[in-house]
Protein backbone atom coordinates (compact mmCIF):
# COMPACT_ATOMS: atom_id res chain seq x y z
CA UNK A 1 0.00 0.00 0.00
CA UNK A 2 1.20 3.65 -1.10
CA UNK A 3 1.52 5.81 1.99
CA UNK A 4 2.47 9.10 0.05
CA UNK A 5 -0.13 9.20 -3.06
CA UNK A 6 0.90 12.28 -5.34
CA UNK A 7 -1.84 13.45 -8.41
CA UNK A 8 -0.86 16.16 -10.37
CA UNK A 9 -2.63 18.44 -12.22
CA UNK A 10 -0.50 20.13 -14.84
CA UNK A 11 2.33 21.74 -12.66
CA UNK A 12 -0.08 21.44 -9.76
CA UNK A 13 0.05 18.79 -6.96
CA UNK A 14 -1.78 17.17 -4.22
CA UNK A 15 -0.49 14.74 -1.72
CA UNK A 16 -2.66 12.42 0.28
CA UNK A 17 -0.80 11.47 3.30
CA UNK A 18 -0.39 10.73 7.47
CA UNK A 19 1.45 13.63 7.62
CA UNK A 20 3.45 16.21 5.72
CA UNK A 21 6.54 18.33 6.53
CA UNK A 22 5.84 22.42 6.53
CA UNK A 23 6.22 23.85 3.08
CA UNK A 24 4.43 25.69 0.46
CA UNK A 25 1.41 23.39 0.25
CA UNK A 26 -1.62 24.30 1.18
CA UNK A 27 -2.12 21.64 4.43
CA UNK A 28 -5.98 20.08 4.49
CA UNK A 29 -7.33 18.09 7.19
CA UNK A 30 -10.55 17.26 7.21
CA UNK A 31 -12.81 15.03 9.64
CA UNK A 32 -13.77 12.50 7.48
CA UNK A 33 -13.02 11.07 3.82
CA UNK A 34 -16.16 12.58 2.66
CA UNK A 35 -15.19 16.03 2.87
CA UNK A 36 -12.46 15.01 0.34
CA UNK A 37 -13.81 15.73 -3.12
CA UNK A 38 -12.19 16.92 -7.02
CA UNK A 39 -14.11 20.40 -6.42
CA UNK A 40 -12.94 21.39 -3.17
CA UNK A 41 -9.38 20.16 -4.09
CA UNK A 42 -9.63 22.48 -8.02
CA UNK A 43 -10.63 25.34 -5.77
CA UNK A 44 -7.53 25.30 -3.75
CA UNK A 45 -5.39 24.82 -6.75
CA UNK A 46 -7.06 27.88 -8.01
CA UNK A 47 -4.48 29.82 -5.85
CA UNK A 48 -2.23 27.30 -4.49
CA UNK A 49 0.74 25.43 -6.28
CA UNK A 50 0.14 22.45 -4.13
CA UNK A 51 -2.37 20.82 -1.22
CA UNK A 52 -1.54 18.38 1.26
CA UNK A 53 -4.39 16.14 2.20
CA UNK A 54 -3.58 15.11 5.48
CA UNK A 55 -5.49 12.34 7.21
CA UNK A 56 -4.93 8.75 8.52
CA UNK A 57 -5.78 6.90 6.05
CA UNK A 58 -4.16 8.34 2.34
CA UNK A 59 -5.75 5.67 0.38
CA UNK A 60 -8.89 5.73 1.83
CA UNK A 61 -8.72 9.43 0.97
CA UNK A 62 -7.71 8.94 -2.16
CA UNK A 63 -10.02 6.69 -3.30
CA UNK A 64 -12.63 8.85 -2.39
CA UNK A 65 -11.51 11.45 -4.38
CA UNK A 66 -11.10 9.38 -7.40
CA UNK A 67 -14.62 8.82 -7.20
CA UNK A 68 -15.35 11.96 -9.17
CA UNK A 69 -13.66 11.18 -12.19
CA UNK A 70 -13.26 8.51 -15.03
CA UNK A 71 -9.97 6.41 -14.57
CA UNK A 72 -7.40 5.83 -17.44
CA UNK A 73 -4.82 3.50 -17.99
CA UNK A 74 -1.67 4.73 -19.73
CA UNK A 75 1.95 3.48 -20.43
CA UNK A 76 4.93 5.14 -21.74
CA UNK A 77 8.60 5.31 -21.38
CA UNK A 78 12.60 5.77 -21.99
CA UNK A 79 13.98 4.37 -24.66
CA UNK A 80 18.00 4.25 -24.69
CA UNK A 81 20.17 3.45 -27.33
CA UNK A 82 23.59 1.83 -27.50
CA UNK A 83 24.94 5.17 -27.12
CA UNK A 84 23.49 5.93 -23.68
CA UNK A 85 21.23 9.01 -25.89
CA UNK A 86 17.28 8.92 -24.66
CA UNK A 87 14.81 9.30 -26.60
CA UNK A 88 12.32 12.61 -26.71
CA UNK A 89 9.76 13.71 -27.88
CA UNK A 90 8.69 17.58 -28.11
CA UNK A 91 4.80 17.94 -27.87
CA UNK A 92 2.65 21.00 -27.25
CA UNK A 93 5.48 23.17 -26.75
CA UNK A 94 7.00 21.00 -24.27
CA UNK A 95 9.40 18.38 -23.93
CA UNK A 96 8.00 14.92 -22.86
CA UNK A 97 8.34 11.36 -23.34
CA UNK A 98 6.52 9.06 -25.70
CA UNK A 99 2.76 7.28 -24.07
CA UNK A 100 -0.22 6.97 -24.25
CA UNK A 101 -3.60 5.06 -23.67
CA UNK A 102 -4.16 0.60 -22.62
CA UNK A 103 -6.18 -0.40 -25.24
CA UNK A 104 -8.85 -3.49 -24.15
CA UNK A 105 -6.52 -6.71 -23.54
CA UNK A 106 -3.57 -5.29 -23.55
CA UNK A 107 -0.70 -5.13 -20.84
CA UNK A 108 0.76 -1.76 -19.69
CA UNK A 109 4.42 -3.03 -21.21
CA UNK A 110 2.95 -3.80 -24.64
CA UNK A 111 0.89 -0.77 -23.93
CA UNK A 112 4.49 1.03 -23.18
CA UNK A 113 5.92 -0.21 -26.35
CA UNK A 114 3.71 0.38 -28.79
CA UNK A 115 2.90 3.79 -27.57
CA UNK A 116 6.67 4.59 -28.30
CA UNK A 117 6.47 3.00 -31.70
CA UNK A 118 3.48 5.28 -32.89
CA UNK A 119 4.51 8.67 -31.54
CA UNK A 120 8.63 8.27 -32.71
CA UNK A 121 8.59 5.77 -35.42
CA UNK A 122 11.25 3.94 -32.88
CA UNK A 123 10.90 0.06 -32.00
CA UNK A 124 12.00 -1.15 -28.65
CA UNK A 125 11.73 -3.33 -26.05
CA UNK A 126 11.25 -3.10 -22.17
CA UNK A 127 13.64 -3.96 -20.11
CA UNK A 128 12.35 -2.35 -16.70
CA UNK A 129 9.42 -0.86 -15.25
CA UNK A 130 10.41 3.12 -13.82
CA UNK A 131 7.43 4.15 -11.88
CA UNK A 132 3.92 5.12 -11.90
CA UNK A 133 1.97 8.37 -11.66
CA UNK A 134 -1.07 9.74 -11.49
CA UNK A 135 -2.30 13.05 -12.87
CA UNK A 136 -5.98 14.48 -13.69
CA UNK A 137 -7.66 16.71 -15.98
CA UNK A 138 -10.38 17.88 -18.00
CA UNK A 139 -11.07 16.57 -21.25
CA UNK A 140 -12.96 18.28 -23.36
CA UNK A 141 -13.59 16.00 -25.99
CA UNK A 142 -15.73 13.76 -24.12
CA UNK A 143 -16.50 16.89 -21.20
CA UNK A 144 -15.49 14.66 -18.31
CA UNK A 145 -12.72 14.74 -16.17
CA UNK A 146 -10.13 12.12 -15.88
CA UNK A 147 -7.60 10.63 -13.66
CA UNK A 148 -4.51 8.98 -15.55
CA UNK A 149 -2.20 6.54 -14.29
CA UNK A 150 0.84 6.00 -16.14
CA UNK A 151 3.00 3.35 -16.18
CA UNK A 152 6.40 4.20 -17.03
CA UNK A 153 9.06 1.77 -18.56
CA UNK A 154 12.80 1.82 -19.47
CA UNK A 155 13.31 -0.06 -22.79
CA UNK A 156 16.08 -0.41 -25.02
CA UNK A 157 16.78 -0.53 -29.17
CA UNK A 158 19.35 -0.49 -31.65
CA UNK A 159 18.93 3.14 -32.32
CA UNK A 160 18.71 2.37 -36.04
CA UNK A 161 14.75 3.29 -36.83
CA UNK A 162 14.16 6.64 -38.87
CA UNK A 163 12.69 8.85 -36.18
CA UNK A 164 8.86 9.99 -37.09
CA UNK A 165 7.06 12.35 -34.65
CA UNK A 166 3.28 11.63 -34.84
CA UNK A 167 2.19 15.11 -35.89
CA UNK A 168 -1.62 14.32 -35.03
CA UNK A 169 -0.78 13.94 -31.37
CA UNK A 170 0.78 16.87 -31.47
CA UNK A 171 4.12 16.16 -31.33
CA UNK A 172 6.62 18.24 -33.57
CA UNK A 173 10.09 16.77 -32.83
CA UNK A 174 11.72 13.64 -32.00
CA UNK A 175 14.83 13.93 -30.36
CA UNK A 176 17.97 11.56 -28.96
CA UNK A 177 19.47 13.61 -26.18
CA UNK A 178 22.23 12.71 -24.42
CA UNK A 179 22.45 12.77 -20.49
CA UNK A 180 22.87 16.36 -20.01
CA UNK A 181 20.49 17.40 -22.64
CA UNK A 182 18.18 14.51 -21.00
CA UNK A 183 17.88 16.60 -17.68
CA UNK A 184 18.03 19.38 -19.12
CA UNK A 185 14.85 19.05 -20.84
CA UNK A 186 13.50 18.06 -18.29
CA UNK A 187 13.12 20.92 -16.04
CA UNK A 188 10.63 22.11 -18.59
CA UNK A 189 8.99 18.97 -18.50
CA UNK A 190 5.83 18.29 -16.56
CA UNK A 191 5.94 17.19 -13.81
CA UNK A 192 5.22 13.44 -13.73
CA UNK A 193 7.58 13.32 -16.84
CA UNK A 194 10.53 14.64 -14.47
CA UNK A 195 9.02 11.81 -11.85
CA UNK A 196 10.37 9.31 -14.38
CA UNK A 197 13.59 10.87 -14.58
CA UNK A 198 14.42 10.85 -10.51
CA UNK A 199 13.44 7.19 -11.01
CA UNK A 200 15.85 6.49 -13.37
CA UNK A 201 18.26 8.64 -11.22
CA UNK A 202 17.64 6.51 -8.69
CA UNK A 203 18.78 3.18 -10.39
CA UNK A 204 22.37 4.00 -11.25
CA UNK A 205 22.14 1.33 -13.68
CA UNK A 206 20.34 3.45 -15.82
CA UNK A 207 22.65 6.19 -16.27
CA UNK A 208 20.68 9.34 -15.04
CA UNK A 209 22.10 11.42 -12.29
CA UNK A 210 21.23 14.63 -12.05
CA UNK A 211 18.58 16.31 -10.32
CA UNK A 212 15.28 16.66 -11.58
CA UNK A 213 13.01 17.10 -9.08
CA UNK A 214 8.62 16.83 -9.95
CA UNK A 215 8.22 20.56 -8.06
CA UNK A 216 5.84 23.17 -9.73
CA UNK A 217 7.62 24.81 -13.05
CA UNK A 218 6.09 28.25 -12.86
CA UNK A 219 4.53 29.93 -15.83
CA UNK A 220 3.37 26.86 -17.22
CA UNK A 221 0.05 26.38 -17.53
CA UNK A 222 -0.37 23.45 -20.38
CA UNK A 223 -3.21 20.74 -19.61
CA UNK A 224 -1.50 17.11 -20.03
CA UNK A 225 -3.19 14.75 -21.44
Amino acid sequence: MEHNIVVYFADKSVVFAREVSSGDALRFAPADCGAISRDKIVNFLETRNSVAVVVPDPQAAFERFAQDFTLVQAAGGVVVDPQGRRLMIHRNGRWDLPKGHVEPGESVAACAAREILEETGVEAEVEAPLCATWHAYWFGKTERWELKRTHWFLLRTSGCDTLAPQTEEGIDRVAWCDAGTFVSNLRGAFPTVRRVGEAMAENPGFGCSASVGAGPCPGRRTAEK
